[in-house]
């Protein structure tokens, strides 16, 4: 069993000084891993956690995702191992292929089909790969083989590149189909169906499995909670979303424990949570420190 590590991806852009701060708090309530994601109208990635490295001593710094359609992928390169080196080997690069298609438009950067914008995701990891590999290219990456690669998502053609090049399998825990306006997460066949699928397309190799937490809500009330989430989840019943580890409702302790099983069950033991949930899951983390 691989040893439990938590991140908190932060998406509320804001001033240097807030920035520092809960990238503090984020190192002080226990999180392993500090993400920036890659989204317009949000803080920049790459220098945003430049400067979480400056302001902590101890957690990793991720990308969250990256999305590779607005990056050119030799510039990109340059981008990731010249990070790397301002934060002493801290970065890992988590990269996708973007998923926001009015953020595609206001970049005026070309929206296209699924498999288009897998292609430039594919072309990405190739020429990131690429560089790692030459001993001449500058900046050097700290590692010889470069940053950990995190790469998710939920269909078949990320998950097979995920388990041909990434360190870390990154699972969205959303559903095959989606209702606009409306959040829509896979329930506990689906969830487990891509992970399988996942371990058979790894043939054996060994990486590190993350999950994207969407909801957690630390209560005595946990029934209570479960329906407020079904409320915005209608798709699922309150039993299949109490069984989910995409939603952790309940004591700290029982939170604890349902995360036991999950990495227990499907091999999980990397946990994600939006910034909203900074706060609220380090109850658990501390139940689960060591394990």
């Amino acid at each position: 069993m691989r040893p439990f590590r938590f991140g908190v991806d932060l998406v509320v852009p804001g001033s240097r000084a807030e920035w520092v701060e809960k990238c503090r708090k984020a190192e002080d309530l226990g999180y392993d891993v500090v993400a920036a994601a890659d989204h317009v109208g949000m803080a920049p990635p790459f220098p945003a956690l430049v400067l979480a490295a400056e302001a902590t001593e101890r957690v990793r710094l991720n990308t969250f995702v990256l999305n590779a359609c607005f990056h050119n992928p030799v510039l990109l390169a340059r981008d990731v191992t010249g990070t790397d080196q301002f934060t002493a080997g801290r970065l890992e690069l988590g990269i996708g292929a973007g998923y926001v298609e009015a953020e595609f438009h206001a970049a005026g950067i070309e929206w296209g089909t699924p498999g288009q914008r897998f292609a430039r995701l594919e072309r990405a990891v190739a020429e990131l790969k690429r560089a790692f590999a030459d001993p001449d290219h500058r900046p050097a990456p700290v590692r010889p083989e470069g940053p950990p690669l995190l790469l998710g998502g939920r269909g078949d053609r990320v998950l097979k590149l995920a388990a041909k090049h990434a360190d870390i399998v990154g699972f969205t825990g959303t559903a095959a189909t989606k209702v606009e306006g409306r959040m829509s997460l896979a329930g506990p066949a689906e969830l487990a169906e891509r992970v399988e699928f996942t371990r058979k397309a790894l043939n054996g190799r060994d990486v590190e499995l993350n999950l994207l937490v969407h909801v957690t809500r630390i209560t005595d009330d946990r029934r209570g909670a479960l329906e407020a989430v079904h409320e915005r989840v209608p798709d699922l019943g309150v039993d299949e979303l109490g069984e989910l580890p995409t939603v952790l409702t309940g004591s700290a302790a029982a939170v604890a424990d349902q995360l036991l099983r999950t990495r227990e069950t499907l091999g999980i033991s990397y946990f994600t949570v939006i910034e909203d949930d900074l706060t609220r899951l380090a109850p658990v983390i501390e139940h689960l420190r060591g394990r």
